[in-house]
């Protein structure tokens, strides 16, 4: 009897060593951001909510409807983001409704997007203010821009997302 009461102690014992090991490893990673903030992040659906704090128990003050709309993350907190968005509203959002895919809003009345990175460059297209699009080969005041298909380069200038700026 004694060696079965010693073994379910035993037992005991390394269930909450493991427990206190799985809880400190989760801990750690959810105490301190992988990313240094501010960062340039995305909506990854097609409707996502800002919250008034850092938790579902708080009311909403916006509903995006927009995938791919850029917000700046200003703060981390566990699994939630203070995130700003083009106009500076903030709030926070949790995590699995943003995404690291460069994005960007045009926020001029129009954007040329060039054949190639030059203010000479042939216009292809014209996005006007509100477009969101893709973005990728961002170099000096240039990026790649892809709005649902239509593909140019944008003055860095003329939008506001995930560039350098």
């Amino acid at each position: 009897m004694g060696d079965i009461g010693n073994g379910s102690g035993m037992k005991r014992l390394l269930l909450g060593a493991g427990m206190a090991a799985a809880l400190a490893m989760g801990g750690t990673a959810l105490a301190g951001p992988a990313k240094k903030v501010p960062y340039w992040a995305s909506l990854s659906h097609d409707e996502a909510r800002m919250r008034v704090g850092p938790s579902l128990d708080y009311p909403s003050n916006w509903i995006y409807r927009r995938r791919d709309l850029p917000v700046k993350v200003v703060q981390v907190l566990g699994l939630w983001r203070k995130v700003e968005d083009a106009d500076g509203a903030q709030g926070w959002m949790h995590v699995r409704l943003l995404s690291d895919t460069p994005t960007a809003i045009v926020r001029s009345e129009e954007a040329p997007l060039r054949e190639s990175a030059s203010d000479g460059a042939r216009a292809l297209f014209r996005a006007q203010r509100g477009v969101v699009g893709r973005l990728s080969d961002c170099s000096g005041s240039w990026c790649a821009f892809d709005a649902k298909g239509q593909r140019g380069y944008v003055k860095t200038s003329d939008i506001w997302g995930a560039t350098d700026k």
